[in-house]
């Protein structure tokens, strides 16, 4: 095939779902029930911190961060493939595709490092509570935030800018929404430094993340351990296990659907649908879990609704 490129405006094609008769109008209900859920949740644990005071501390304007870039990822992904299903139409622009695939890689890394960034933030409340307010300083966590969203801006666009400089040859693609794989491969040139850019990428995403909240959880585990106290056994399970738990998620969803591309007995279908979990799963489940496991998030949505309920 010759290396030809296809206009800034080309029309791309995406690779459907094969659904049986009668099925999209189901499928497409029940993505739009999950997103709609999804959505009031995290919307819910924004609109918390944002007006109750007792929220606004550290802790929580970096968790913050969180349900916004759930919002994100989930938003940049699910309505144009439930779209797509209901009105059988599997096109997209160039520019679109573009976008939607930079701002889902936002969303992997996002989640990355705002765990490492809360984790860290537990380490200093529970291993240095007496100088927690002199560590966790306004501007220390205007830093940390703005680190965050940083460095993942800079590390996707390191990583897609490499794809200016490569021809498209082709039209397709393989997926029902737009990553960087699928886009590198409309290209018939060679892939290798983008391939190792991409990877490279993903292990410094991986290591900065991880080694922080393992040397985070290893020292809140050796004080609670060395204090023998209770109440900070007690604190540090209750103020950490919600991060532990939304780390699992998505770590567990990401390998389930790396190594759904690996076998090849698995159907193209069922790696559609595992590659949409990393961003259906994380954001459906986060509000949840923080919603359960911190008590100051339930009490304090308790009470709104019990007031609520006063007014009413």
């Amino acid at each position: 095939m010759e290396n030809t490129s296809f206009g800034f405006r080309s029309e791309l094609t995406l690779d459907p779902f094969v659904i049986p008769p009668g099925g999209k109008y189901p499928i497409f209900f029940l993505g739009l029930a999950i997103y709609c859920f999804a959505i009031f949740c995290n919307l819910i644990l924004l609109t918390l911190i944002i007006l109750k005071r007792n929220l606004h501390k550290p802790m929580y304007f970096i968790l913050f961060s969180l349900p916004l870039n759930d919002l994100i990822g989930m938003t940049a992904m699910l309505p144009k493939v439930i779209s797509d299903v209901v009105t059988e139409t599997n096109k997209v622009y160039y520019p679109l595709c573009v976008l939607q695939a930079f701002l889902l890689h936002m969303y992997g890394g996002g989640i990355l490092f705002i765990l490492a960034a809360m984790s860290f933030d537990r380490y200093a409340a529970i291993c240095m509570p007496l100088r927690y307010s002199s560590v966790m300083t306004p501007r220390l966590v205007f830093f940390l935030i703005s680190l965050v969203w940083g460095l993942d801006f800079v590390l996707i666009v390191s990583l897609f800018s490499l794809q200016t400089r490569l021809p498209r040859c082709n039209s397709l693609i393989m997926n029902v929404f737009c990553d960087n794989p699928s886009l590198l491969k409309l290209t018939c040139e060679n892939t290798t430094v983008n391939n190792i850019v991409g990877l490279f990428t993903t292990a410094v995403m991986q290591a900065i993340s991880l080694s922080i909240q393992a040397f985070s959880y290893v020292k809140i585990l050796i004080t609670c351990v060395v204090t023998r106290r209770s109440k900070a056994k007690t604190k540090a399970v209750n103020t950490c296990l919600a991060q532990l738990l939304i780390l699992i998620i998505f770590e567990i969803v990401a390998t389930f659907t790396i190594l759904s591309h690996r076998f090849k007995y698995v159907s193209a279908d069922l790696q559609k649908i595992m590659g949409m979990l990393i961003f259906i799963v994380p954001p459906l489940l986060n509000p949840i879990v923080y919603g359960l496991y911190t008590s100051e998030i339930r009490k304090t949505l308790l009470s709104v609704l019990k007031k609520k309920k006063i007014s009413v």
